[in-house]
């Protein structure tokens, strides 16, 4: 199947102000891309990229003072299968794991480890190990926050999710990061494209939207708290320890984002392959 991606996001700038941006297809999913996905800015300005220390694509521009308009538009291949389910995956002895998923057991910007520690443990002490144990947590989490973008906030934690029980997808990822980290299961933050596909269609307006990574069996597999069910049609853009490694972007300079569109919709035999 093939979906089509994209988002336009308008900046006012009150002076000339340098950007960084995460909007480009992770390059996991690079190879999938059936047309290229630039980004596009309004006014006309040099856009250069470079890749972090997690893997992801990062884009940079200077942006002139007022009205800066940023759009991406892009159709990729996908295989249409939902995220696995592989409930017999193993955790690791954390003397066993590779020293790449050491950072992705310790606390981080959102995801207190040290707060949630006893917490987590008084749960999920008593369940299997591996798959079962995730799982545990997810559907723990899945009922725990309420979920509603009248709850949005960008400086809420996973211990502030926790205590307060409400929040949108990217709280779910960090309550269910932080409880697997303190479980000794490394866990990495995702955001990225996840359009209604197999699903019935929501009636708010599509946004990015925050999921998570766990390593199991040798592998990082997909989990989602929010939904709480595997997804077709996940795009990824980016992962990090949590939502300050993977935002959309970072401005330097006073701006404020005045308009936000985001697009992820399967493409159908005979459909405009663009919105461009």
């Amino acid at each position: 199947m093939q979906i089509r991606i994209g988002y336009e996001l308008t900046y006012q700038c009150q002076q000339i102000t340098p950007m960084i941006l995460m909007l480009n297809v992770h390059p996991d999913r690079a190879g999938d891309l059936v047309t290229p996905d630039p980004i596009a800015t309004d006014p006309p300005v040099p856009v250069t990229t470079y890749t972090d220390l997690f893997g992801n694509t990062c884009a940079r521009l200077l942006a002139p003072a007022g009205t800066m308009r940023i759009t991406g538009d892009a159709l990729v291949r996908d295989s249409g299968q939902p995220d696995p389910v592989v409930p017999d995956a193993l955790q690791h002895a954390v003397e066993d794991l590779p020293p790449d998923t050491l950072v992705f057991l310790l606390g981080s910007r959102y995801c207190e480890t040290d707060r949630l520690s006893d917490v987590a443990w008084q749960l999920f002490g008593g369940t299997p190990p591996g798959w079962a144990r995730v799982q545990a947590i997810l559907d723990y989490v899945h009922n725990h926050i309420t979920f509603g973008y009248q709850h949005a906030r960008s400086t809420r934690t996973a211990w502030e999710g926790y205590n307060e029980g409400v929040g949108v997808c990217r709280d779910f990822a960090h309550l269910a990061v932080a409880l697997c980290r303190c479980m000794n299961i490394p866990a990495r933050y995702c955001t990225g494209y996840l359009g209604d596909i197999g699903v019935p269609p929501a009636e708010s307006p599509m946004d990015f939207s925050g999921w998570f990574e766990a390593y199991l069996g040798d592998t990082w597999y997909t989990f989602d708290a929010r939904h709480n069910t595997p997804r077709i049609g996940r795009i990824l853009i980016g992962r990090g320890r949590d939502a300050a490694d993977v935002a959309i972007s970072n401005t330097f300079g006073p701006t404020w984002l005045s308009g936000f569109k985001v697009w992820t919709d399967e493409v159908r035999s005979g459909e405009p392959r663009s919105r461009a």
